[in-house]
């Protein structure tokens, strides 16, 4: 039985680690959009849902990007104040 590689530790991706803010509608769609995969028998971590629409937005023409972003609803930037 052949043994099996490690992966190249220069090949490795890396990674960006980030925080940010949305609205409870949009952090909601996170929830539906798992629940629609599950019926498609495949679950998705909110960080890979949040990468595929990062991707379907670079498909879009100028424009359309506009449109999409133009159809949120503005957030104030910042973190929030706590309690």
């Amino acid at each position: 039985m052949a043994h099996a590689r490690k992966p190249d530790p220069e090949a490795r991706i890396k990674l960006v680690r980030d925080g940010f803010t949305m609205p409870e509608a949009d952090y909601a769609l996170i929830a539906v959009l798992k629940h629609r995969l599950h019926d498609a028998k495949r679950e998705a971590k909110k960080s890979e849902l949040l990468r595929a629409g990062l991707q379907a937005l670079a498909l879009l023409d100028a424009p359309s990007l506009a449109a999409a972003l133009d159809r949120l609803q503005p957030v104030k930037t910042g973190r929030p104040r706590k309690a």
